[in-house]
This record gives structure tokens, C-alpha cells and sequence, in this order.
């Protein structure tokens, strides 16, 4: 289990919380949520609004669980570090048809497993068929054709989902019941507020193998989560997973030979490493600190540098029309380290 010191709701955190509270004004939700994790305390948490727009919707509180969107990218990314520490994958740069034959076309053929951890592989799926917009390494796209890949090729490898994995090295050790997949809904679970009706961005599924964007997490265990890859996953002074995962999951792994202004990636999560002008990490944030933002605006923040994690969440889908979510979450990012000195 995770136990942390809680104190009363720090004041030096004030302006993250207006910030969120900014944002939750900006964009199409009904509820949202902060959480912060400062010198293995808890010194900010707060709750707002209701998990739907029903007139008896149920009050955001501390068991409540979001929809992460693309945040659950950062398991998957746990994963594949597993399937690697324990030799199931043995090179991350192995060219993935190796692992996953059925994918020998010509548009597959250079792309290795780095590529697909780093958004640099240049694929995209267009009615069915794959094409490639430009060469493995050279450039960054936000694709979903590389994630299907990897939760394949944890699953071919490993014999196990990402689910299973995460369950039997994460959740069940840690005692965390509020983070899953699910296939059907729950007294818990967020409503999520479209844009608008029939938005066609938006898919939910009943698959509970970690493979799809059905994961709902509660706003301390993201936090938590944040925390267990601050503390190299020894937690209470155990071990919980070796502290390689850890640290190949958040270290800089993006091709050399990528633009120097494209993001840049750990085993998906955003880390900051050189200066790059399409990060979506704030411009105060301190070297050696990673990241990942979903498509609802839920955010988990981590700075090695401070001792800090920051969780924000929102039951929003997307971006309403003159919200520019990239400044807002590098702003909130950067509002943090105010917060606890540049």
C-alpha cells in the first residue's frame, strides 16, 4: 500500500488549484479534480463539481474515477519496459515485424520498437490500409496505429495483457482498486461530456486487457502512480518492481536523428531533455521531468528535480472552439514550479 503524510491543503498550492479551476471553466465538463504529491506528502487535494451533467449526478470526490484517455499510454509504456527488463522483447531497437510477422508489408519494414515508444515511426491508417508520411526517426506524429502495435507485441511476447501485467506488478501489490479498464459503467465512473453530440472522436470499448481508451483512474491513484515512477517503484522501502523499468520508461529514448523542435519520449511519456518548441511540458519545468496530458485534459506531472507530482482531471473530451490545450497544460506545469520555486 501507498501511505502518505497528509496535511492541510497547502497555500503555496493555491494558484495550481485557480488554474485548474481556470480551466475547468474553459473547457465543455462537469467536474474536475487536483492532486499533488510534494516531499512524499500530500499537500494539495481538491474536488470540483459532479461526475455528469444528470441533475443527481453524484459529487467528484476521492474515489471517483476519470476517464485518462491517452495518460493510459504510460502503462502501456510499463509494459513494454517489463516485457523488456524480463527479456520477453530482447532490443527496443528490434524491427517490430520480428515480434508481429503479419505486419511484413513495405510500410512496416524499418520500423522498430523505439519508433512506435517515440511516436517517430511515420505510419498512419487510412480505410483500412497503412501508409507511411514520412521516414522512421525523421519526424513525430501522434498515431494510434503504433499503440494497437504495442499491446500486440506485450501480448505475443509476454503471454499476458497490459492489464495482466499491471495488475499482478503494479495494483495488486500497491492495493490501488480505483485504477482499471472497464466495459461497463460504474457509481464511480466519470460520465464523459462530449463536445457535442455523435462526436465522432469518441470510442469507448468492453475490452479489459489494457488494448483500448476505457480506462478510468482516480485522481490520488494517478497521483500515486506519478509517485511510484518518482520513487523508482520501491515503495515503503520495497521493491516493488527492479528500478530498470522505472528508469527505461522515463529517460529520454527518442531516435537521435529526430528534429530537434519535435517532442521527445520515454516509453511514451513526454520527457524534458533539450529545449523543443512542440513540447507539451511548461518552459519552467526542470530537466529530467516527464509527463503525459489526455484528450479529456487529464494531466499526471512528475519532477524528479522538486520531489513533486501534480495531477489534474477533467471529464472533458477534447477541445472547445479558441482553447489551446498545449498552452494550458505547459502553463500548469510552469504554475507549479512557481509554486514551489523556479
Amino acid at each position: 500500500m501507498i501511505t502518505l503524510h497528509r496535511q492541510h491543503n497547502s497555500t503555496a498550492f493555491l494558484p495550481v488549484a485557480a488554474h485548474v479551476e481556470s480551466t475547468f471553466e474553459k473547457v465543455i465538463c462537469t467536474g474536475a479534480s487536483t492532486f499533488i504529491i510534494h516531499g512524499d506528502e500530500v499537500v494539495f487535494e481538491q474536488y470540483l463539481g459532479r461526475q455528469s451533467a444528470a441533475d443527481d449526478a453524484r459529487m467528484v470526490q476521492a474515489d471517483t474515477q476519470f476517464h485518462i484517455a491517452s495518460v493510459r499510454k504510460t502503462y502501456i509504456g510499463f509494459a513494454v519496459s517489463y516485457a523488456l527488463h524480463y527479456g520477453y522483447i530482447k532490443n527496443i531497437d528490434d524491427k517490430v515485424i520480428c515480434y508481429l510477422p503479419d505486419l511484413d508489408e513495405p510500410a512496416w519494414k524499418p520500423v522498430t520498437i523505439r519508433h512506435l515508444l517515440t511516436h517517430t515511426h511515420g505510419l498512419k491508417t487510412e480505410e483500412g490500409k497503412t501508409y507511411r508520411e514520412f521516414e522512421p526517426g525523421t519526424d513525430w506524429s501522434y498515431k494510434q496505429i503504433g499503440i494497437e502495435a504495442l499491446t500486440r507485441l506485450v501480448k505475443v511476447t509476454t503471454g499476458n495483457s497490459v492489464a495482466e501485467i499491471l495488475h499482478e506488478a503494479v495494483f495488486t501489490p500497491l492495493g490501488l482498486s480505483e485504477s482499471d479498464w472497464y466495459a461497463e459503467k460504474n457509481e464511480r465512473l466519470v460520465d464523459v461530456i462530449l463536445r457535442y453530440e455523435g462526436d465522432e472522436d469518441w470510442r469507448t470499448s468492453e475490452s479489459t486487457e489494457g488494448d483500448k481508451m476505457n480506462m478510468y483512474v482516480s485522481t490520488r491513484e494517478l497521483a500515486y502512480w506519478g509517485y511510484f515512477h518518482l520513487k523508482k517503484g520501491k515503495i515503503n522501502g520495497k521493491q516493488i518492481v527492479p528500478r530498470e523499468i522505472i528508469d527505461m520508461a522515463v529517460s529520454l529514448q527518442s531516435p537521435a536523428t529526430l528534429h530537434k523542435d519535435a517532442p521527445q519520449n520515454g516509453f511514451l511519456w513526454f520527457v524534458k531533455d533539450l529545449p523543443a518548441n512542440k513540447t507539451e511540458i511548461g518552459p519552467l519545468v526542470p530537466e529530467g521531468s516527464y509527463q503525459l496530458l489526455g484528450f479529456t485534459n487529464a494531466t499526471v506531472l512528475v519532477i524528479p528535480e522538486k520531489d513533486l507530482v501534480a495531477v489534474r482531471m477533467f471529464n472533458s473530451f477534447g477541445s472547445p472552439e479558441g482553447y489551446d490545450y498545449l498552452e494550458d497544460v505547459r502553463s500548469f506545469g510552469d504554475t507549479v514550479m512557481e509554486c514551489v520555486g523556479e
